[in-house]
């Protein structure tokens, strides 16, 4: 079954007109990636041993590296002069090594160069730009959330997409009727990270930070303010009680109109055996439990980007990191590597290994018919189109930790300590005044910070 993958995976990369090299002299990748799980290493390891046959005298060496152990591991082998040549890791870790000094970007230039800088999401490219215009690394896959909701609700009400803060307050207030357990929108109010997550995206697209460029902290301000209060607007349309992620089941049991998720949420809303879970009584005395609906998938659509006094979708990315080599061998042989696993072939066979999970970062990916063709079964019941506009959440991805190219690890710890979800509670659950609930934040943040 290997060898058939394999030659499949040769012969596609082949059809799409690789460059098969041939170096005169021995040239060695060592990639640590991020996936640790053996299935997914096993799928990896077939991408470099096809790589391996295409190009002579090229050895990739693939090694596993809990992402939690990158920062450390990393941090060893500069110590010891022996990094590796490329790495697969999150967009802070990226931040942090380029920030350092260790990273080729250069190579990372001429990647772009060769791909087409357009063909990137804008946003995804953005995250990794160093304060110079430097690409500290390329953006290689993530996840995206927005708002998904139910289209053929929206059509019958004549509400419009979900994606302003009027739009949303407008259809959350219509398709609220709680008499009938009837809820409008699902925003966190629990002590967790969705509430984090959700409260962000609306914060960004109100223009909202936790740092200025200079790292001077500014949650403390009139732009987060009005975020809390309309949060708490939207909050009176969500079903009763803290609510966090786990009151999706309201959505996928029609009680529910629009709720914020990741694409996570992708194969829950199209398959029925993932479905099932959401299905039952058993979270929320509320419910009465619900068959799965095969037509929800049709009648759901996303709406990725909020727009408020910006553009704002909120999300994570990974990225791939050339770092800086001695042999000029290595270098060229990681730079053609890089551009082997952004081939159509070889980039779907790996953003398959988690569908929804796992989005691409290059535009026109998301319609390739090969990419629609997931193991799951579950893209092609999305269809192109819809594919199409769940991944453009990349083109506006933004977050709390980087500004202007620099990042600031305190907004790590801040997130750490909860104290923005904490804040949205005593606001939404306990009725504290949105502005009381602000200065006891931003003490809490002074206090991490050690200020």
């Amino acid at each position: 079954m290997q060898d058939r993958k394999s030659r499949l995976v040769t012969s596609a990369v082949l059809v799409n007109g690789l460059l098969i090299s041939s170096l005169a002299n021995a040239a060695t990748v060592e990639f640590w990636t991020a996936q640790t799980q053996t299935d997914r290493l096993q799928n990896i390891e077939l991408l470099a041993s096809t790589f391996e046959a295409l190009n002579d005298g090229v050895t990739v060496k693939v090694v596993a590296v809990d992402e939690n152990e990158m920062a450390t591991q990393m941090a060893a082998a500069v110590a010891a002069g022996t990094t590796p040549q490329l790495i697969e890791v999150n967009s802070e870790i990226i931040m942090a090594l380029g920030e350092e000094g260790i990273v080729d970007t250069k190579t990372h230039q001429g990647v772009i160069k060769d791909i087409g800088k357009n063909r990137f999401h804008k946003g995804a490219l953005t995250t990794l730009t160093s304060p110079t215009g430097e690409y500290y690394g390329l953006p290689y896959h993530g996840w995206i959330q927005g708002i998904w909701y139910r289209k053929d609700w929206f059509d019958e009400k004549g509400l419009a997409a979900p994606n302003t803060w009027e739009n949303i307050e407008t259809a959350a207030k219509a398709l609220t009727d709680k008499a009938n357990n009837q809820y409008g929108i699902l925003v966190g109010t629990k002590q967790d990270s969705y509430t984090e997550q959700v409260f962000t995206q609306l914060a960004l697209s109100n223009n909202a930070a936790e740092f200025d460029a200079k790292g001077n902290l500014v949650f403390n301000s009139p732009a987060t303010l009005e975020t809390i209060k309309y949060y708490k607007e939207l909050a009176k349309y969500n079903p009763p009680g803290p609510q966090n992620w786990r009151a999706r089941d309201y959505y996928l049991q029609g009680k529910m109109g629009m709720f914020f998720y990741s694409t996570y949420i992708m194969d829950d809303l199209a398959l029925a055996e993932v479905a099932k879970g959401s299905l039952s009584s058993e979270n929320f005395k509320e419910l009465s439990g619900g068959t799965f609906d095969p037509e929800l998938v049709k009648n759901t659509a996303f709406a990725p980007i909020i727009t408020h006094k910006s553009a704002a979708s909120y999300g994570t990315l990974s990225g791939l990191v050339a770092l800086k080599s001695q042999k000029a061998e290595d270098t060229k042989a990681t730079k053609d590597f890089i551009e082997f696993m952004y081939d159509p072939a070889s980039y779907i066979t790996f953003l398959h290994m988690a569908p929804g999970g796992m989005n691409p970062m290059l535009k026109g990916i998301a319609e390739d018919p090969a990419y629609l063709e997931d193991p799951n079964g579950v893209f092609k019941l999305y269809g192109a189109d819809k594919m199409k506009q769940i991944v453009s959440g990349f083109d506006d991805i933004r977050s709390f930790s980087v500004v202007n190219g620099k990042t600031f690890p305190a907004s790590g710890a801040i997130f750490a300590k909860s104290v923005i979800p904490r804040m949205i509670y005593d606001v939404t659950i306990e009725g504290k005044d949105p502005q009381a609930a602000l200065d006891k934040a931003t003490d809490e943040m002074k206090a991490i910070m050690g200020q």
